[in-house]
């Protein structure tokens, strides 16, 4: 027997996947039901997403160029097919050494780099003459494979060969190890000073020193009551850790996937020294032992479901801009195998931005990981090397990436990553083999919004289909994501060799529970297969009373 609430959702279900099918009309320009809707609205959540980006999304990025070094002054000279690397270096060194604010600044014409630019200040900024003709182009022509001497990356090395992590493919004769450099290390490389970059060996794990111990606090509110609030101050920078204290019955568990069938994997609750969420924030605020938070809380705080306010070690005000970044024809070894041409790997990093870069023949573009409230604008990448990822949001909170295009082939062209929270892909345009990557690993209220992406549908036994929704990760991590992952406003472009009268459908893996589906539609009919079932409204049709969820939520704060 089926219950009226099942009954009702599959009621619901099947009368969407009706309306599916009709051809595309004009529609008034209305609200979707999920925000205009109260009922709607309080049975479907969604998180206020446009605190994303430097400055919870509404600080605009700094202008004041401080201090200028310039690398010309101290040795490099473009254009003239010599490395230039330890002249670079030695301006590096003249940046840090300045007090304040400090630019580095890169001339016009190609300056030639052959060791990792290691960024680990705050209030400095490295910027060109531009990402076009005419501009600043860094030169990259040896992979991190060959050049990275450090020991960054050695528990990385030592996870994969412990976990016997192999690509397999028998029929190209592959069966080797992963490379450390397939999603993480770049040329350009931001971190704190002798900061750990990745976390793969729980035994080494130590917990951030406790600031406070969360009370009581409401899920999606701003305020938090704390046992002492005498460590905090306002505008410190923390970090709000939830952890899985009773293995896999956490209720930090429950609110990260609701009521789900699905089984979760062990590395939520394994590692117990590691939080399973985590908001970096700035306090706003401390009136006795209630403490405001910059961005509204990813959970509620209470006794079966602590959190701490931890100290974090970070930079900030960190920048990379007006450069193009260049890497040479070389050979693709495959997915996984990448040797490194990596552009940027920002860690440890809060209120921090890249924009206006073109990157060229990246095995990644930009590897993000341990970081939040980043602003990542106006990126291209292109090239005829298979890539990795264009942009990576892995491990972040509040990360905006807005106006990426990527014009190259890539195994995860837009991708939300492990343990990433409240992340935004905005106007993101992906021309060609485009998918959506939710990768596995406690990823949730992430938003893919008003992104255009170029699929190539097939016929098989008679039928048009594509699946959009394609994500990795271990099944120790999965679900593939959790509670109010969106997608809005998406546009599905299809080739003229898809016959204009068919319905295509649209298809997922197994992915995770509470997607938000809005707005998806094509240059063609469409239906939605997604599972498990989400919340879907307004298939084949834009949203043009919000085309932007993030901008819409950004205009009702601003009110």
């Amino acid at each position: 027997m089926i219950s009226g609430d099942r009954r009702a959702r599959l009621v619901s279900v099947l009368t969407l996947g009706a309306a599916l099918t009709f051809p595309l009309q004009a529609q008034p320009a209305q609200l979707p039901k999920i925000l205009s809707d109260p009922a709607t609205a309080a049975a479907n959540p969604l998180p206020d997403f446009s605190y994303a980006g430097y400055g919870f999304g509404l600080a605009p990025i700094p202008a004041d160029a401080g201090t200028i070094v310039d690398v010309t002054t101290h040795g490099a000279i473009p254009d003239d097919g010599l490395d230039d690397t330890k002249a670079v270096l030695r301006a590096l060194a003249a940046a840090n050494a300045v007090k304040g604010k400090v630019t580095l600044r890169f001339p016009r014409g190609r300056t030639q780099i052959t060791e990792v630019l290691r960024i680990t200040r705050s209030d400095i900024t490295l910027d060109g003459a531009g990402n076009g003709p005419g501009g600043s182009e860094l030169w990259f022509p040896r992979p991190l494979k060959l050049i990275d001497k450090s020991h960054d990356f050695d528990e990385l090395r030592e996870y994969m060969v412990r976990e016997k992590k192999q690509q397999v493919e028998p029929e190209h004769n592959i069966d080797y190890l992963f490379t450390e450099y397939t999603w993480s290390g770049g040329m350009i490389y931001v971190a704190p000073e002798g900061s750990r970059p990745v976390s793969y060996d729980a035994s080494k794990d130590v917990r951030d020193p406790v600031l406070a111990n969360g009370v009581t606090g409401k899920q999606f509110g701003r305020t938090l009551s704390v046992d002492d609030a005498a460590k905090l101050k306002v505008g410190d920078v923390v970090q709000l850790q939830w952890f899985s204290v009773d293995g896999p019955k956490s209720q930090i568990l429950k609110s990260l996937y609701g009521d789900t069938d699905l089984s979760i994997g062990s590395h939520h609750w394994t590692s117990p020294n590691r939080p399973v969420v985590v908001q970096a924030t700035r306090v706003t605020a401390v009136r006795g032992k209630t403490v405001t938070l910059g961005d509204p809380l990813l959970h509620e705080v209470r006794a079966d479901q602590p959190a701490v306010l931890a100290d974090w070690k970070h930079l900030t005000n960190v920048g990379i801009q007006n450069l193009r970044l260049q890497f040479p024809e070389a050979p693709a070894f495959g997915h996984h195998l990448e040797q490194g041409y990596n552009g940027i790997y920002m860690t440890g990093v809060f209120d921090g931005w890249v924009k206006k870069l073109t990157i060229d023949r990246s095995d990644s573009g930009i590897l993000t990981d341990n970081a939040a409230s980043l602003t990542i604008a106006d990126i291209t990448t292109t090239g005829d090397r298979r890539a990795h990822y264009s942009v990576h949001v892995g491990a972040v909170h509040n990360v905006l990436v807005k106006d990426l295009k990527v014009e190259n082939p890539v195994v995860h062209p837009v991708s939300i990553n492990t343990r990433s929270t409240r992340s935004v892909f905005l106007r993101s345009i992906v021309g060609t083999e485009a998918i959506i990557d939710q990768h596995s690993g406690s990823n949730h209220q992430n938003l893919f919004d008003a992104i255009e992406m170029d699929i190539d549908p097939k016929l098989v036994k008679g039928a048009w289909q594509y699946q959009l929704w394609v994500g990795g990760g271990a099944p120790y991590w999965k679900p593939g994501h959790g509670l109010y992952n969106t997608l809005w406003n998406a546009k599905l472009v299809m080739p003229e060799s898809v016959p204009a009268d068919v319905t295509v459908a649209i298809t997922s893996g197994l992915e995770g529970p509470g997607e938000r589906i809005v707005g998806l539609h094509a240059n063609r009919r469409i239906s939605v297969s997604y599972n498990p079932v989400p919340y879907i409204e307004g298939t084949g049709h834009a949203v043009d009373a919000a085309p932007s969820l993030y901008e819409y939520q950004l205009a009702r704060r601003r009110r």
